[in-house]
């Protein structure tokens, strides 16, 4: 119910900032996993830890924040691979709805389709840094040194 009421409050310039889609998609998303989940749960049943909304949520951050599974649990309460479960419940529903969907692999591959590629070096580099040895003096030292003295 957190969740609901936060959100709820959100101007519409803040959900693609906070979850990376504009309002009228969050809410499309929203309406098509709330169906869904009707649609199974009819008999009824025991309440899920999870809310549709909840779900929903998990997955954009776990997309947007690149979060671990582990952090995201802990701040729900819940195990792994419950998280697991939401995130592939919503992505499985999402793309069966055929709203939501990525381009085929053929459609990617038509010579007509112009791709971009960019790369970044994004390799660590080692720090040089002073050895410590008795004969590197530092200004520290060389101060304490002359304060002894005097």
């Amino acid at each position: 119910m957190e969740n609901k009421i936060r959100i709820s409050k959100l101007k519409d310039s803040e959900y693609q900032q906070i979850f990376g889609v504009r309002k009228p998609t969050f809410e499309a998303m929203l309406k098509i996993l709330e169906e869904e989940f009707a649609r199974n749960h009819k008999q009824g049943g025991r309440p899920p830890k999870l809310s549709v909304l909840d779900r929903l949520v998990i997955t954009l951050s776990y997309y947007r924040e690149y979060r671990t599974m582990a952090h995201i649990s802990f701040d729900y309460g819940v195990s792994k691979s419950r998280i697991s479960d939401a995130v592939r419940w919503v992505e499985d529903t999402l793309i069966k709805s055929g709203t939501f969907s990525l381009p085929a692999k053929r459609e990617l591959s038509k010579p007509d389709t112009e791709i971009e590629i960019v790369i970044i070096d994004a390799t660590e580099q080692e720090t040089e840094r002073p050895k410590k040895n008795k004969n590197n003096l530092t200004l520290v030292n060389i101060n304490a040194t002359l304060l002894k003295n005097n």
